[in-house]
């Protein structure tokens, strides 16, 4: 017996709304909320009905904005992020969304800024490059039904979708590269306000929690400076032969102090950093570190965001494998 097609009528009775509705919604005349035309074309692709309208683009289902933090993307952060938007603009036009990038201010970042950048855009969902999510952002996403991908971000509380590097076994990897060269006394230095960063932190303390005599030190940001730690190294206020800095900046800003020629520290003084950035590659010795595939990220980004747009409901957190970048810092004792 053939199945019965699925028409405008059923629409309409699963969603609680008249027929001229649906068919209006489908059309995208004007007079439908963005809301209404959103459950009326999800519904059409979710019960198979095929409209002689293309639902493609309609109602901004295939427009996007891209939120991406303006301090990062003229600092020494902006080689990760050009490799997140370039990646984002690639697989937005193999997608057919068309994608508006926008530098905005991290540090003032409002719920209502984000609407209105989203309003300005025309868009049906944001990406939000760098910034973490937070309640009243959660709730409105729900409510509005309007998709949030967070982009080298994650959301603990589960409450909207993420994309970032896979933090926690890039973590272990890089803790794990020091164990194996015969160091046993590591320090971590970190910088606790983000998600992401403490898991790169919770790799750490695995790592070190699974290798028998090893001993792991923690050092935040907000107790010492990256300058003030190096300087702290040098004078020998901590015993540790080897460390893993939390991002490859701070991991440079230390190089020269550590391997100088007025060092103090014996030669097998390791270290490794996480990102693996262009400053990583040009500073001598070569840094260790971890390769973060930074364009793959923001092409996991936009495509998560198009499901969204187009019914998925489920939060999705997806994370990016890594690689160990030998370098030049990492030496066994």
């Amino acid at each position: 017996m053939t199945q019965k097609r699925s028409n405008q009528t059923d629409i309409a009775q699963r969603l609680g709304v008249s027929v001229s509705t649906v068919s209006r919604a489908l059309a995208n005349e004007i007079g439908i909320s963005d809301t209404v035309r959103r459950d009326v074309q999800r519904m059409a692709r979710t019960l198979g009905y095929k409209s002689k309208h293309s639902m493609a683009g309609a109602g901004g289902d295939k427009r996007a904005v891209a939120l991406v933090p303006l301090g990062s993307a003229t600092s020494g952060l902006s080689g990760f992020y050009f490799g997140i938007v370039e990646g984002m603009r690639a697989q937005a036009a193999a997608l057919g969304v068309a994608l508006d990038v926008r530098l905005v201010n991290e540090s003032v970042v409002t719920l209502d800024l984000i609407k209105k950048q989203i309003a300005q855009a025309g868009a049906g969902g944001v990406l939000l490059a760098g910034i973490d999510a937070w309640d009243e952002l959660a709730a409105w996403s729900e409510e509005a039904d309007v998709p949030v991908v967070l982009v080298n971000g994650s959301d603990p509380g589960m409450r909207v979708s993420s994309v970032s590097p896979a933090n926690f076994y890039g973590a272990f990897m890089a803790t794990q590269r020091l164990l194996d060269a015969g160091h046993r006394k590591i320090l971590h230095y970190t910088h606790s306000y983000r998600p992401t960063i403490r898991q790169r932190q919770r790799g750490f303390e695995t790592a070190i929690g699974r290798t028998p005599g090893a001993i792991g030190t923690i050092v935040n940001t907000d107790q010492r400076l990256t300058k003030e730690l190096l300087g702290d190294i040098l004078a020998g206020r901590h015993d540790f032969t080897a460390a893993f800095i939390w991002n490859d900046i701070a991991a440079v800003e230390m190089l020269e102090g550590l391997y100088g020629p007025q060092s103090p520290l014996p030669p097998t003084f390791s270290i490794v950093g996480f990102d693996d950035l262009p400053l990583a590659s040009m500073a001598t010795p070569r840094l260790s570190t971890i390769r973060v595939d930074r364009e793959a990220i923001g092409r996991g980004a936009v495509r998560l965001l198009a499901e969204h747009i187009d019914g998925e409901r489920a939060v999705q957190q997806l994370e990016i494998g890594v690689t160990m970048v030998e370098g030049e810092t990492v030496f066994a004792v």
